[in-house]
């Protein structure tokens, strides 16, 4: 951390929609931690910063989701009316037991641990798939060209997306990351929203005809027959979880591609480091996760009067934002956080989340991001970034990642 940071003139400690916070939030998150851990912002929803209070919020059973009852606060009932946000209430997300141990029960086992090993061969080979598309030509985008492609593949390997239906969701919005932001859409976004979220529903539906009447070994199939059997899951909730599981199933993975190359090329040692000895590339996606990570925020509400989260008071009701990238780089957890170091020793991030709302898909990601970072390392040693000093940051803050990575060989 820089010592002599300083926030400009006025700002005030948590102001996540200043382009200097989303390009490098770090020294903010620095400064709140130190200024009030517990931090009461003017929106009227708190801000939790230190890895020790973030860690007991994920994993206490008096803080939950919530979601009806936050969207009204922050925008009034009638945004409930939305066909995205109708949609995003059923996401397994945003909800709290027993619906969301429903819902997650369903899912749960087309990621288990010996499923996502056994699809390394089918990752190696999209990975080298995509380079191979590339590699004469000299240059690409990193985003665009190879971390976006490679989880979106995969989720349609998983969902059983035909291949000649995936050009539309290689090519389809990055927006919907928009919906998770701390501030409200404004009346165009929503709509754009809108349009994406139906045109998401029609195809799903259109999906879930096909494996009813064809079924096949796929995520898909199995929820189809779930809903079937009866009172497990309803149309409604079929397809709005399959919306969620494509764009978990990838948003995740594309920023930890993108925002880990992009850390490694800043830090040349440790990219020296980790192209001279491959076996350093597990523990080099953990430090990565920590140091820069894709999922910077979860929100939680408290579902009953809490007294002793960092030394606050939280009536009931209170919306509670834990900064993930914060607990991240907590010096009381981590020594020298702001510094990368793919040697690290005992890393936890808490990138994806905790508790019962622990990604489903984390070591999924993990998986993709060994085997893209550790690839593209050895097939393109020459890879060069462009512009590394200013990069290209999107304009949301809950989930960090980059709108473009210019990169030649």
């Amino acid at each position: 951390m820089n010592e002599q940071f300083q926030a400009p003139p006025g700002e005030p400690l948590f102001n996540p929609w200043s382009p200097k916070f989303i390009a490098d939030p770090y020294p903010y998150y620095h400064r709140l931690r130190a200024a009030e851990p517990i931090h009461l912002t003017p929106l009227g929803f708190y801000v939790a910063s230190r890895h020790a209070d973030i860690s007991a919020i994920l994993r206490d059973k008096r803080f939950g989701k919530d979601f009806k009852g936050r969207m009204t606060r922050r925008s009034g009932a009638q945004i409930l009316d939305e066909p995205v946000y109708r949609s995003m209430s059923h996401w397994m997300l945003q909800l709290d037991p027993p619906d969301h141990g429903r819902l997650r029960g369903l899912v749960v086992r087309a990621f288990s641990a010996r499923r996502i090993e056994d699809m390394r061969p089918r990752i190696q080979a999209v990975v080298d798939e995509i380079i191979d598309r590339v590699a004469s030509r000299g240059f690409m985008d990193l985003i665009a060209d190879f971390a976006y492609r490679l989880p979106v593949t995969v989720i349609c390997d998983m969902l059983g997306i035909p291949q000649e239906h995936r050009q539309f969701f290689y090519t389809g919005s990055r927006n919907a990351g928009r919906l998770l932001d701390l501030a409200p859409l404004t009346e165009a976004e929503i709509k754009e929203q809108n349009v994406y979220n139906l045109t998401m529903v029609d195809y799903f539906n259109t999906l879930c005809e096909m494996r009813r009447k064809t079924p096949a070994d796929d995520l898909t199939t199995h929820l189809v027959q779930a809903e079937e059997a009866g009172d497990k899951l309803s149309n409604d909730e079929l397809t709005a979880n399959m919306i969620l599981l494509f764009g978990a199933g990838h948003e995740t993975t594309v920023n930890l591609i993108g925002n880990g190359l992009l850390a490694l090329h800043r830090n040349p040692d440790q990219l020296r480091l980790v192209q001279e000895d491959p076996s350093l590339v597990p523990n080099a996606v953990e430090e990565l996760l920590r140091y820069d990570s894709s999922v910077q925020v979860t929100g939680r509400t408290t579902l009953e009067d809490v007294d002793d989260i960092g030394g606050v008071s939280l009536p009931k009701g209170t919306p509670v934002v834990s900064l993930l990238g914060s607990a991240n780089r907590d010096p009381a957890v981590y020594a020298d956080p702001d510094r990368l170091d793919v040697k690290r020793a005992d890393i936890h991030p808490l990138s994806f989340g905790g508790g019962i709302h622990y990604c489903v898909g984390a070591q999924l990601a993990r998986i993709e991001g060994e085997i893209a970072i550790a690839t593209l390392l050895r097939r393109l040693p020459g890879l060069r970034i462009d512009n590394i000093e200013q990069p290209d940051w999107r304009q949301t803050f809950v989930l960090r990642g980059l709108n473009r990575l210019p990169a030649r060989w």
